[in-house]
């Protein structure tokens, strides 16, 4: 079964994500192995749009900052722990603003797009781990979990033979989209009693990134 950049379709299996990562303004943890080594290329969902990054050794911390900056973006001061970097971000969608993620950058392994995608799920956890299951069926790009908090999660993995400043921008903007896409089933969780407040007058403040990948994107940001 094959899924374009956006689809909602299920890949034959996924790895879980180890959900005990924390955030930048936490503490740094060491990312979840992203496999090299299993499955060629075009066995990946969407192997047209990936392009192997040039063997020059693994991005630093640097580039990855170069790479936001160019994006237009602006993270937190960045976290570092034992060769694992980590940055804070506040980004909008175009209906679900002020979405919080930590970028984690591990540069033996990979960058991780961790989104803080709810609070913490309270006394709901058996109905919402139905609801997450069910969206990572139909969103392959992306792994929805349960952080030690009771926390909804979503992360996107970039294996470092992938990882350069479009695929990261893609991967933002695909966590955003994804926000706006779920914030009818999501309001309870951000809201009390799901009653969202009035964001007519708002736009995104990275508008920029939502439009550069829009065409990539089709059925997520309506291009």
């Amino acid at each position: 079964m094959s899924a374009n950049a956006s689809g909602r379709v299920a890949p034959a299996a996924r790895r879980p994500l180890d959900p005990g990562i924390r955030p930048a303004d936490r503490a740094v943890e060491r990312p979840p192995r992203v496999d090299e080594s299993s499955g060629s290329d075009s066995e990946r969902p969407d192997p047209g749009r990936r392009r192997r990054r040039p063997a020059d050794g693994p991005p630093t911390p640097a580039q990855v900052e170069a790479w936001l900056t160019g994006l237009g973006l602006s993270p937190t001061v960045r976290v570092d722990r034992e060769g694992v970097a980590a940055w804070d971000l506040e980004l909008d969608g175009h209906r679900r603003f002020d979405v919080r993620m930590t970028l984690i950058l591990d540069p033996g392994l990979g960058l991780i797009v961790w989104v803080h995608f709810a609070p913490p799920l309270g006394d709901s956890l058996r109905r919402s781990y139905r609801i997450l299951l069910r969206w990572n069926d139909e969103f392959p790009f992306v792994k929805f979990s349960i952080a030690e908090d009771g926390r909804p999660t979503m992360s996107t993995e970039i294996p470092l033979r992938f990882l350069d400043r479009d695929e990261l921008g893609l991967a933002l903007a695909r966590s955003l989209a994804i926000c706006d896409a779920l914030l009818p089933e999501t309001a309870g969780w951000l809201w009390i009693g799901g009653r969202a407040p009035d964001q007519a007058a708002r736009r995104p403040r990275n508008a920029e990134l939502l439009a550069a990948y829009a065409d990539r994107l089709p059925e997520l940001l309506g291009s």
